[in-house]
């Protein structure tokens, strides 16, 4: 085992935050939220691959906006479901997994780079994101795909698998909270399809980050680029953690 790299472990109230949102999420001329209004309040983009959501064209033009905004880009992977948006589960054999994570690293930094910029760490989607909290053979695969690919921080739930299995790879780990997402007693999230699952109001949003700020379990928040009004509850959640004394940076 290797020693852990984690950031995770700062107990009192952190200094910095990351402030993260979910981009690059249209595909063709279908539009998904408004990554133009929202990019310029993130210090961090997870910006899709192709794979859950966006197309080059789109991928492109995000990470342009991104490197203009001087925001730190993210390679948000996830399962190959353009119908499901990445939502469903996908029992993929773990060799097939890694190589489809590999690829989709290759691409979005191919597109990053040529915007200036570049990929600097991963964070898996939807689907995805849940199963390798707990799935170990994917949770390893996604680990092996960014060992592969030279090593990136990776983002992800607080106490997952995936950060365990990462933290033993010796690759940094960035544990995050949601926002707009509300929580279980077991610190789960509420399962999208249950009424209140989302936080749709930026004050309660707000409410919320600063009081996962002030646990310490958290280096970076999370706000869905497809939620509505995603770019006035990004505004709302960092205003109050800068009045709450968080300096909002990117991690990376």
């Amino acid at each position: 085992m290797g020693h852990d790299r984690s950031v995770t472990t700062q107990p009192e109230h952190p200094s910095t935050l990351d402030l993260n949102a979910d981009v690059g999420e249209s595909f063709g001329r279908w539009q998904l939220g408004d990554d133009e209004a929202l990019l310029p309040h993130l210090t961090s983009a997870n910006v899709a691959c192709g794979f859950h959501a966006g197309d080059p064209m789109t991928l492109r033009r995000t990470c342009e906006a991104a490197v203009h905004h001087g925001v730190a880009i993210g390679a948000q992977v996830g399962y190959r479901d353009l119908a499901g948006f990445g939502r469903r589960f996908v029992d993929v054999p773990a060799d097939e997994l890694a190589a489809d994570v590999l690829y989709q690293l290759g691409a979005l930094d191919g597109i990053a780079r040529a915007a200036g910029g570049g990929v600097s760490y991963l964070k898996p989607h939807g689907a995805l994101y849940h199963a390798v909290a707990r799935h170990e053979g994917q949770a390893r695969a996604v680990v092996q795909a960014v060992l592969a690919y030279g090593g990136l921080p990776v983002l992800g739930l607080p106490g997952s698998l995936l950060l365990s299995v990462a933290a033993e790879a010796e690759l940094p780990t960035v544990p995050e909270g949601f926002a707009d997402r509300a929580y279980q007693p077991d610190g789960s999230l509420v399962p999208r399809g249950e009424p209140g699952a989302v936080l749709t109001d930026p004050a309660a949003a707000a409410e919320q980050a600063v009081r996962l700020a002030g646990a310490g379990r958290v280096r970076s928040i999370c706000v869905h680029g497809d939620s509505p009004g995603a770019p006035g509850i990004a505004s709302a959640v960092r205003t109050a953690l800068a009045d709450a004394g968080v300096q909002v940076a990117a991690f990376a």
